[in-house]
């Protein structure tokens, strides 16, 4: 039986099926379907966390001191980090039910002013998933409102706090490029016990290649099409391990529970000291994956990702390996040398061989369901870090319409698959591999563990001593970690290091460089009392049809107007000036998309509108998003709102107020937009609605009318105002975008020259336009030059 996934809003991504916490059956559907999306990564870390353990710095002997004490710290390690820090704690600092480190950041941002956006707007804190966090500025006498002074004082503290989530984030790139190569090709590395030894190490490489290739060369084709076999993949292969763990512990050692006593560890540590704090490089990938809990949790529910690691995923790893504790107990010469510790040897062999072949296809399904996740996660950590004007612009493509966050990023897809092929040719065993992939997954719980801290006291305005208490115990033991994967920096734990510093100064140019831009923006604005004193007719001729000016400005007048004016003698008769936006907000509901307002008085007939879009949020293309813009103006001038002052600057200074109006879909009662290709000119009315439409023009290949309610009555200004934008409408709709050359200004220092005038210059040239995912037609675009001395 194939259940359907809640329906979706793509724009928004909300789940509009709301009954997702009410039912207990469809919580435990959802529990079922977060197995292959959320646990894939998880759940086939014991194909090599006991090989990576023991590849080098410990050895097992016959007392099994070692394997027991390895067993007792991943025991207590999935125990404390998983299911204490994750499933109980983090999980509930969610940004609106969505998860992962920007979520955090973007709670922080929303409690301290420490937004790294410059078109932020106190409008933005009247949207509904702002009220919904119950924003209150803590006690001045509580240590709350000290740390939130100190972090909306000092730019460096709030630059810091940027660098950590960017971190984070580079971290989980990272993590995208090494997890594929470590899973695939430890799940392959199982055929060494099928051939012989002398010929696996040219079947290894090559196959975990081609499986790579075809897993990144499909991901533009979604994963909605086969991810409805993701969960019964994942779930046969949770039921495999586990089922072969029993048996291991009944045949082999029974009392192996014993090894789960804390003690264990201790004996492990003082018998091997140095060495034994060197292996938990290797201990550490038993929690590889964890992340994705939180990362993902959009797309579920707390409760069904709590249900699905507490009751299934938790009990069978535990399983997998005691069993494999068990075995390996009373076989300490392993008959093939060459493979050595490793999961596959434990696979019980009693009817013949062959069993493990079966076992060795659903590991290997389970290593790419589990890499498939992992991609689909650094797809949606790209698109946030976008949104958030910390990186290049890139194309994103929804491959699913009813499927929120199934996204695929072609650009960066592809650069993926080179450095993941590169990792898998360059190391060609899980140890190196091992070693880098536990200093990316390490380090992206240390930055978790630090935003958290600051998220039980500045957003749950819980007491400080509870945040240095959790900060102090799950940071010591991720620190200890942390440390022991630092130490294997030449033997493979470089890479991600490498990685992370390549994204990092990515991201920090390309957000340096927006910022200067913006800066330069809003310093060279024109005032509207320029634009007031050309007059409605601007000193130029008006021509039929609408302007739309893209800016990054929320107030003012853009250089390029004025640039422009200069340079040509006629204009559309309506002018928009249009700023697509982005909030430090997950989503943004349709009935708070637009915030429209005039600039100037009426008869000018120029348009300010604000479009909002949360990090999350899918854009429309570019048909829908015209006649939804158009409509929104078109209800604005029916409703006749004054409008609130979003910027909180005195209305005399800019001339302009804006109001908030949702999309058509919101407004079903207010202004509807309708295109026929054939209609008289007559005006046509019903006792419901009354229609205006332009009036009749030779051969009309489209014409556009308005359907208005018949009550509240307009006064004949707003009547006009109508008729003038629907004979705007139907003449079409031209972009005029700003072609911007940054340059460092004179007198800048050399770095500055170097990072603007090439650094930034170079991702600027090799990034997608502003527009872009507006979809802007080639054949309606104008584009106006500027040089920007920063």
């Amino acid at each position: 039986m194939v259940v359907k996934a809640p329906k979706m809003d793509l724009e928004t991504g909300v789940n509009q099926n709301l009954v997702k916490r009410e039912s207990w059956r469809t919580i435990l559907t959802l529990a079922y379907q977060s197995l292959g999306v959320v646990y894939g990564d998880l759940s086939t870390s014991p194909l090599y966390v006991y090989k990576s353990t023991f590849a080098e710095d410990i050895t097992h002997s016959e007392s099994n001191e070692e394997i027991y004490g390895v067993l007792s710290f991943v025991f207590w390690t999935l125990t404390l980090v998983p299911l204490l820090k994750y499933v109980f704690i983090v999980l509930k600092a969610d940004d609106n039910g969505e998860g992962g480190t920007f979520a955090l950041y973007s709670l922080l941002c929303r409690h301290a002013k420490v937004n790294s956006l410059p078109s932020c707007q106190l409008a933005d804190e009247d949207l509904s998933s702002y009220k919904k966090d119950n924003i209150i500025s803590p006690a001045p006498t509580t240590f709350g409102a000290t740390l939130k002074s100190t972090l909306e004082r000092y730019r460096v503290l709030q630059r810091f706090l940027l660098v950590l989530a960017l971190v984070g984030a580079c971290m989980v790139i990272g993590d995208g490029i090494l997890t594929p190569a470590l899973s695939v090709f430890s799940a392959v590395s199982g055929i060494e016990l099928a051939i012989g030894k002398e010929h696996h190490k040219y079947v290894e490489v090559p196959l975990t290649c081609v499986i790579l290739i075809a897993l990144f060369a499909l991901q533009h084709y979604g994963t909605h099409r086969v991810g409805f076999l993701f969960a019964p993949v994942v779930m046969t292969w949770l039921m495999c391990i586990s089922a072969i763990g029993v048996y291991n512990i009944v045949q082999w050692d029974r009392h192996v529970y014993r090894a789960l006593s804390p003690y264990y560890m201790y004996k492990f540590l003082k018998k091997t000291q140095r060495g034994g704090w060197m292996s938990l490089g290797g201990i550490l990938l038993c929690i590889t994956g964890s992340e994705a809990m939180f990362a993902d949790l959009g797309h579920f529910s707390q409760l069904s990702i709590q249900i699905a690691f507490t009751f299934m995923v938790y009990p069978s790893l535990i399983l997998a390996y005691m069993g494999q504790a068990a075995y390996l107990s009373r076989h300490h010469v392993i008959e093939n040398e060459s493979y050595r510790i490793g999961f596959y040897v434990s696979v019980p062999v009693v009817v013949s061989e062959k069993l493990r072949l079966p076992v060795l296809v659903i590991a290997i399904l389970a290593a790419v369901v589990g890499s498939q996740a992992i991609i689909t996660g650094t797809f949606s950590i790209i698109k946030q870090c976008s949104s958030l004007g910390c990186f290049p612009r890139v194309k994103i493509v929804n491959t699913s319409s009813k499927i929120h966050g199934q996204i695929y990023i072609p650009e960066i897809n592809w650069t993926l698959m080179l450095l993941c092929l590169a990792v898998t040719i360059g190391f060609r065993d899980t140890k190196r591999m091992g070693n880098a992939s536990g200093l990316a997954v390490i380090t992206v719980m240390l930055v978790t563990t630090c935003l958290m801290s600051l998220v039980i006291v500045l957003c749950w305005r819980k007491s400080v001593i509870l945040a240095l208490c959790f900060v102090i115990f799950f940071g010591t033991i991720e620190a200890l970690y942390f440390s022991a994967s630092l130490i294997k920096f030449l033997e493979g734990a470089w890479v991600p290091i490498a990685m992370a510093f390549a994204f990092m100064i990515v991201m920090c140019i390309w957000h340096y460089g927006s910022l200067k831009k913006y800066e330069f923006d809003v310093q060279n604005k024109v005032s509207v009392e320029w634009l007031l004193g050309l007059g409605p007719s601007l000193g130029i001729v008006r021509v039929r049809g609408i302007g739309l000016i893209h800016t990054e400005l929320v107030s003012g007048i853009p250089a390029i107007f004025s640039h422009f004016v200069t340079n040509l003698p006629a204009f559309h008769q309506v002018l928009v000036f249009l700023c697509v936006k982005s909030v430090p907000l997950p989503h943004v509901k349709h009935d708070e998309r637009f915030l429209v307002g005039h600039i100037g008085p009426r008869e000018f007939r120029i348009y300010r509108c604000i479009v909002r879009y949360g990090y999350r949020d899918a854009h429309k293309d570019d048909s829908e998003f015209e006649n939804d813009l158009v409509c929104s103006i078109a209800e604005f001038i029916r409703t006749g709102k004054t409008g609130i002052n979003v910027n909180g600057e005195d209305l005399r200074k800019d001339f302009e107020d804006l109001t908030v109006v949702g999309t058509p879909s919101t407004h079903i009662s207010g202004v509807q937009l309708c295109e026929d290709e054939d209609v008289s000119a007559e005006l046509v009315g019903t006792s419901e609605h009354r229609e205006i439409r332009s009036p009749h023009v030779t051969k009309p290949k489209k014409r556009v009318r308005f359907v208005i309610p018949e009550s509240p009555k307009i006064d004949r200004g707003a009547q006009e105002e109508l008729r003038e934008l629907m004979e705007a409408r139907e003449a079409g709709i031209a972009y005029i975008l700003g072609h911007s050359y940054v340059r460092a200004k004179q007198g800048s220092s050399l770095f500055k020259k170097i990072v603007i005038n090439f650094g930034y210059d170079f991702l600027r040239r090799n990034s997608r336009p502003p527009t872009y995912t507006l979809s802007v037609p080639h054949a309606s675009t104008l584009e106006v030059g500027m040089v920007y001395n920063v």
